[in-house]
């Protein structure tokens, strides 16, 4: 018999495992997908040229609040996890509630939703959202591109729009930026790569993706989000912890499964991170992982005229998955205003309004920063309303792009930047030396 399912999911994970594993499968129907984290997602539909012939009407997107009345309502035999950064006793309370509705629960792994590449595939992942997975990501390009060989970044998706549209996105300049419409988080996570001069694509169906990232490509690079798995199959798989976090790695899903598969761990932030930190780090990762390499490294702060900040009351901007869902209280911005002798650090929360108000209702970990949220048009323009609200004497921008550039700051304000500097050895640089000398590339055969 066929059995009816929904699948759990944040607009990412959700939808490549529909792709990948029930999309042509006579076994099951896909009567709906649940939503969380992403603001604005439910009520709309998975589109049926991109569902297959199975559904010519597309797929209803459902909030996951409704999650128990759907099961009842539809009947559903199977609920499936499918989304990222999130407890392990959070995705049980999940499964307990779709087991009591009377559901069964599912969690798909790797060996069904990750595609394989006919060229090498470097995927970074993640313990947790703002380890420095993206940063690292940039390092792995920047140093595959100095050994000559031409990298192309696949991102973990965040199709937030027009879902046909957006099924498969390139990006080789800022222009295609703008003609996709990306959102505030889109712009962060490929600004980086395009100046640095790697080429992005993203979107929604990504065995397509990859056929075409495929042609132009010597080397892969899956930029991960969240703490999410790969969804291409690595032959080499850096995951990033940290130390701030150290735990997290054994208590977070799917990190945990990132760490257990990596080829390499990367412990990040060991210059602001506490010795107990950094070495809990260590021990967890060799618990879970004692054949994995193990690399430190820092994300040093760079601050445009840092000065500035001295004997000012600030307001911080914080990129927004790390302070949201990735439970960080703060990021490089508040690290940066308290190292600059900022005279305060202005809570914005009073002066929050609409969903950027709902974000910290919603997130109440998040400490006196504000996660740069632009899920849309509407809630960019909250944003600069929150910023411009606030009572202070300098904005200190801490996102991976320049938000001065996207929306009208009324204040003076600074940039933060970080990136990733490897301490000691073995270095990124070592570990793939290595790798490009046993994997073949530009058809040419393995050493």
């Amino acid at each position: 018999m066929t059995q009816r399912v929904v699948i759990l999911g944040a607009a990412g994970r959700d939808f490549h495992n529909f792709n990948t594993y029930f999309r042509d499968n006579p076994d099951f129907e896909v009567v709906a997908f649940t939503a969380t984290q992403i603001p604005d997602i439910d009520g709309r539909r998975y589109p049926p040229e991109l569902a297959g012939s199975s559904y010519p009407d597309g797929i209803p997107i459902e909030e996951e609040a409704g999650m128990e009345r759907l099961i009842r309502d539809q009947k559903v035999d199977i609920a499936v996890f499918s989304y990222s950064d999130v407890s392990h006793e959070q995705v049980m309370h999940v499964g307990s509630r779709a087991m009591a509705a009377g559901a069964d629960y599912m969690l798909l792994g790797p060996r069904h939703t990750m595609l394989d590449s006919k060229v090498p595939v470097i995927a970074v992942c993640a313990a947790r959202t703002g380890a420095g997975k993206s940063q690292t990501s940039r390092r792995v390009a920047e140093v595959l591109r100095e050994m000559g060989k031409r990298v192309v970044a696949v991102r973990h998706p965040m199709p937030y729009g027009d879902l046909t549209k957006q099924a498969v996105q390139r990006f080789a300049d800022f222009e295609d930026l703008d003609k996709h419409e990306v959102t505030i988080e889109e712009r962060e996570e490929y600004e980086p790569h395009l100046r640095a001069g790697s080429v992005v694509y993203a979107g929604v169906d990504y065995e397509r993706i990859l056929r075409q990232a495929e042609q132009e490509a010597d080397v892969v690079i899956w930029d991960g989000g969240n703490n999410d798995m790969p969804f291409y199959t690595p032959d080499l798989l850096i995951v990033v912890v940290d130390p701030h976090r150290p735990d997290h790695a054994a208590r977070y899903h799917p990190g945990e499964v990132n760490v257990r598969m990596a080829d390499v761990v990367v412990i990040n932030k060991v210059g602001t991170a506490g010795l107990e930190g950094i070495e809990t780090a260590r021990r967890i990762t060799m618990e879970l992982n004692p054949e994995a390499t193990i690399i430190e490294a820092a994300s040093p702060i760079f601050v445009e005229d840092g000065a500035y900040i001295r004997g000012k009351r600030v307001l911080v901007i914080e990129d927004g998955p790390t302070v949201t869902h990735g439970e960080m209280p703060y990021g490089a911005g508040w690290v940066a205003a308290r190292r600059y002798g900022a005279a305060e650090i202005v809570d914005p929360r009073p002066f929050a309004v609409g969903s950027i108000r709902d974000t910290f209702e919603k997130y109440p970990t998040t400490g006196p920063v504000l996660p740069a949220m632009g899920y849309g048009a509407k809630q960019t323009a909250e944003l600069a309303e929150t910023i411009n609200t606030a009572p202070v004497d300098l904005v200190v921008v801490a996102t991976p792009i320049d938000l001065r550039s996207l929306i009208e700051i009324d204040k003076p304000a600074v940039r933060v930047r970080y990136e990733l500097q490897e301490i000691g050895e073995p270095t990124l640089a070592d570990v793939l030396s290595k790798f490009v000398d046993t994997i073949p590339l530009s058809g040419e055969p393995a050493a």
